[in-house]
C-alpha cells in the first residue's frame, strides 16, 4: 500500500464529511460516486450466505449510492469517528444510522450496534476501494420494528418487497461469487 501525506487524507476526510452532509440534506447520495476512482469496489456482507459488491464508478452510482440507498431518504449517517492511516493509505469512519421518523413515544429510529466503512485511498482525493460493515439483526430489526409502526418509508417497502421476491437484486452474489473479493 501506498503512502500519502497525511494532510492529504485528512483532507479527503473533510471532502468526504462534507459531501456527506450535502447529500443528506439533498436526499440524493449519488453526487458521492464521484469521490471514487474510476475503478474503485465498495462492498459488504449480507450474512452467511451473500455479499454485495459493486466495481466501478458508476456502478457505485447506480447501485451503491442509488438503488441501495433508495428507500433511505431522510435518513442520516452522522461519523461518530474517523481513524486515519496515513502509511497504509487507510480510512476507517464509524457511522450511525438514524431515520427521519419519530418513534410513537418520541424519538428517532436508529440502528444499534456499530456501523462503518473501511475505506482505501486512490490518489487525487478519490476512494479506490470502501467496504461496509453493520449489524444486519439489528438492522432487520429496526425495519421491522418501523413496518409495526407504520413508519417504514414507501421506498423502503417497495426494497424489502423487491427482496422478499427472490428476484436476483443487481450487486448482490452468493458468498465467494463476487466480481472482486469481499475482503
Amino acid at each position: 500500500m501506498p503512502s500519502f501525506p497525511r494532510s492529504e487524507l485528512d483532507e479527503m476526510v473533510q471532502r468526504w464529511l462534507d459531501a456527506n452532509r450535502r447529500c443528506e440534506e439533498a436526499g440524493d447520495w449519488r453526487p458521492l460516486a464521484e469521490l471514487y476512482t474510476e475503478d474503485a469496489t465498495y462492498g459488504w456482507n449480507v450474512g452467511p450466505g451473500q455479499d454485495f459488491m459493486a466495481v466501478g464508478r458508476d456502478e457505485i452510482r447506480d447501485l451503491v449510492l442509488g438503488s441501495e440507498m433508495g428507500g433511505l431518504d431522510g435518513w442520516i449517517y452522522p461519523y461518530q469517528r474517523v481513524l486515519v492511516d496515513d502509511r497504509a493509505g487507510e480510512v476507517v469512519g464509524f457511522w450511525k444510522q438514524i431515520a427521519d421518523a419519530e418513534r410513537p413515544g418520541g424519538g428517532a429510529y436508529e440502528v444499534a450496534g456499530i456501523g462503518g466503512s473501511w475505506f482505501r485511498y486512490g490518489g487525487d482525493f478519490r476512494w479506490s476501494w470502501q467496504r461496509d460493515w453493520f449489524d444486519l439483526g439489528n438492522v432487520t430489526s429496526l425495519f421491522v420494528e418501523m413496518m409495526k409502526a407504520g413508519t417504514l418509508s414507501e421506498g423502503m417497502k417497495r426494497r424489502l418487497d423487491r427482496a422478499a421476491s427472490g428476484e436476483r437484486i443487481p450487486g448482490y452474489y452468493p458468498r465467494g461469487e463476487s466480481p472482486v473479493p469481499l475482503w
